[in-house]
Order: structure tokens, then sequence, then C-alpha cells
């Protein structure tokens, strides 16, 4: 596995990507397409990516940031292949060297079901175990979501 940094992402690895996030999210947050994930992308300032590329140059992990509101916010998909391998540690262990917080949405519930029909697994305890702290007064509650927001600070 390595790692490879972009500010941008190409076509062929938005493709990657829109198939990571509707085969790893919770089927409620999946997109259509992957014009309705650039316009996602596009309401982001700031972004940068970090991608987790296999052997056979697939992407298998994405971390992002972006600013919000004056703010750091992150985001990371793991493919279930990988996940508890400590890839997901080293990712926010690059992510915290470069930034001095980090804000994000967090499914704090094991609810929701993912596009295969299996339940999608909070990775709540993942975050408090790398760092991150509940804002428990703040929640995003939306038709297709209900999230905790959680905050790591140096």
């Amino acid at each position: 596995m390595k790692f490879i940094e972009r500010f941008k992402l190409s076509e062929s690895e938005k493709l990657q990507v829109l198939e990571l996030w509707n085969n790893e999210y919770p089927e409620n947050l999946s997109y259509e397409s992957i014009e309705e994930l650039d316009e996602y992308l596009q309401k982001l300032t700031e972004q940068s990516h970090l991608l987790l590329i296999d052997s056979y140059h697939e992407i298998k992990g994405w971390y992002f940031d972006f600013k919000r509101e004056n703010a750091k916010w992150f985001a990371i998909i793991l493919d279930t292949s990988i996940q508890g391998k400590g890839l997901g540690t080293k990712i926010l262990k690059l992510a915290q060297k470069k930034e001095n917080e980090l804000n994000g949405w967090v499914i704090d519930h094991n609810r929701d079901k993912k596009k295969n029909g299996e339940f999608y697994h909070s990775p709540l305890n993942f975050y408090i175990k790398n760092g991150f702290k509940k804002m428990t007064m703040e929640r995003l509650e939306l038709n297709n979501i209900s999230a905790l927001k959680i905050h790591w600070k140096k």
C-alpha cells in the first residue's frame, strides 16, 4: 500500500472514490453519478486528498480535508478489506502532523445499511481512540444522516 497526495482528483480517481464511497458509506448517502460527487466536491474549499493505493493501483482508502466556516474538516473512507489493520490510524497521524485541528461528522449508531445490505458500523470509537473528542451538543440531523460532530486539536 502506498499513499498519494492530491489537491485535485483525476476523473479515474473520482470514479474509484465514488465506488468506494457508495460501497462503504450507508446507502442513503450514496451518489448516483460522478457528476453528483463532483457537485459535492466543488462546494468545498482548500481541498487536500490522500489516496491509499494497493499494488493493483486501486484506491482502497481516501482521506480528504477542506475548509468550512473557517475550520478544517475531514472525512476518511477505507475499503472494508483493509479496515482494522492500522491504516486508518496511519492516515490520521499524517493529517494530524499537517493540521492543528480537525472536525468531522461521524455516524454514531449502527442502524443504517450499506449498499450490500450489511449494517454500517459506526467508526466513533476509532476516532476517540485516535484523540478526537465528541462534541455532544453538535449534531447533524438530516433526512439521510444522523451524525455527531467530532473534534481534534493539537
